[in-house]
């Protein structure tokens, strides 16, 4: 359905069909066919009281987009149930990332208030109102909120993923009070019927990824693979003409190429370091991003080349297919019928972000990609520990990508926060032996599991921000 017709239907007649779908997404074959399993009934819920706050926090400056993002808004929303029950969510804003005409058009901290300024109406449009599944009540009210950020911020073409990001801590409050209505103690037993098959691996390490932004020096990289990093995250897309990005990111290529091509590591099939580009949809035309493999091949980094992160604009329907080379869908692969379509332009792989685009989307997504045999890595958002964890429980159970033994998510907050420290000891599992990277890798191991990475239980701090 095209979005101008969504915005078109009145909610009361939205919400009905979305709920429609809910109760046929109860019913689902397993990964065998033979089987239908039912969802079982669970507890409708309503949502007696909402508020929310925010903390800013500064970073050192990540390029990207041609532009630096030096303050991250951490988002907390919190919803209460009539029963009594109350959860607090939680969101790293990421408006360069989610619209970057958004942050061009304002400063940067009017950017944030504007996505924030879309959380606090999601909040008031569910309060009083009832849900059963938080998948159900994202598509309820996705439209709406994306309808009024349109509004606010004067850009008719305002990008989905910028009302995705600003409901992350929405939704991420309503997983956490479904859970507890429900007397649900386990991420395995959080995720819904339908899509448990995307879902079901289970990694023992995940790779933890850190990102360089435009313009780092190959010797820091090669400084992170010395400390036992094994792929990294390498932002292309130079600031300039197209002209003096390709020269710009030819260069950088090559002198990353002389100072890590030839470390090696246990966790690939070719035993070499994988290289993770990300232009962020920088490159205007198939041939320039052409120049840049046809260097690759000749310097013989070609092989090492694991996936290429949107290169594209997505208004730029070019197919991707006929690359040689994995190109991946990020910024725009908003929903899962917009995965969908990017797997149609050639795309051989997802990028997932439970954290930036909601865990509701992130389910239809990871659940569609394995249907169709795509693989899925998560990447980040510069996001706080707690919603690291939150992502990595997704990274943990995605199928193995290509060529790589273990789970992929890239974690770049420890490199941009300037009090990473002090973020880290808001986590409630912060002494968890899969919470901070050992040798390039997470340890995923029967602990992580069993609590679910820590994400189900309650953070003093945010939980703090609404006493009384």
């Amino acid at each position: 359905m095209s979005e101008a017709k969504n915005e078109g239907i009145s909610r009361r007649g939205f919400i009905g069909r979305a709920g429609a779908g809910a109760v046929l997404a109860m019913n689902w074959p397993d990964v065998t066919g033979d089987i239908i399993h039912t969802q079982k009934a669970m507890k409708k819920i309503t949502i007696s009281q909402v508020n929310s706050n925010f903390e800013r926090e500064p970073l050192n400056p990540y390029r990207f987009k041609g532009s630096a993002i030096t303050d991250s808004w951490q988002a907390v929303s919190m919803l209460e149930s009539e029963s009594g029950i109350r959860k607090v969510g939680l969101a790293t804003q990421g408006v360069l990332w989610s619209d970057s005409k958004v942050f061009a058009a304002h400063s940067e901290s009017a950017g944030n208030a504007l996505m924030y300024a879309m959380s606090e109406r999601a909040l008031q449009m569910i309060k009083g109102t009832s849900f059963t599944s938080p998948v159900q009540l994202l598509d309820d009210i996705l439209p709406e909120v994306l309808a009024y950020g349109k509004k606010i911020t004067s850009n008719p073409d305002l990008r989905k993923t910028f009302a995705l990001n600003a409901l992350v801590s929405v939704d991420n409050a309503a997983w956490l009070l479904f859970a507890q209505e429900n007397n649900i103690t386990k991420f395995d037993d959080l995720i819904p019927e339908a899509y448990r098959p995307g879902l079901s691996y289970r990694h023992e390490k995940v790779a933890s990824i850190p990102s360089f932004s435009v313009g780092t020096s190959a010797e820091r990289i090669k400084q992170a693979a010395d400390e036992g990093y094994f792929i990294m995250k390498l932002k292309t897309g130079s600031a300039g003409t197209q002209q003096e990005m390709i020269e710009k990111d030819i260069a950088f290529l090559t002198a990353v190429h002389k100072a890590i091509g030839h470390y090696e590591t246990p966790y690939t099939k070719n035993g070499k370091i994988p290289y993770y580009f990300d232009a962020n949809g920088r490159y205007e035309k198939k041939e320039t991003l052409l120049r840049f493999l046809d260097h690759a091949k000749k310097i013989g980094a070609l092989d090492q080349i694991a996936v290429i992160e949107e290169p594209f604009d997505e208004s730029n329907e070019t197919f991707v297919g006929d690359l040689g080379i994995c190109i991946a869908a990020d910024e725009s692969a908003h929903t899962v019928e917009d995965a969908a379509h990017r797997i149609e332009l050639g795309y051989s792989a997802i990028v997932v972000k439970a954290i930036a685009k909601t865990l509701s989307m992130t389910m239809k997504i990871t659940q569609m990609a394995y249907e169709k045999k795509i693989p899925c890595f998560c990447a980040d958002l510069t996001v706080n520990p707690i919603l690291v964890d939150w992502n990595k429980n997704v990274a943990a159970r995605l199928q193995p990508f290509p060529g790589v033994s273990i789970g992929l998510q890239e974690t770049n907050g420890h490199q941009y926060y300037k009090n990473w420290e002090r973020l880290m000891s808001y986590h409630p599992k912060a002494s968890g032996s899969w919470i901070r990277t050992q040798k390039g890798v997470y340890a995923t191991d029967a602990s992580f599991y069993a609590e679910s990475g820590g994400i189900l239980m309650p953070s003093q701090h945010y939980m703090d921000m609404f006493k009384g």
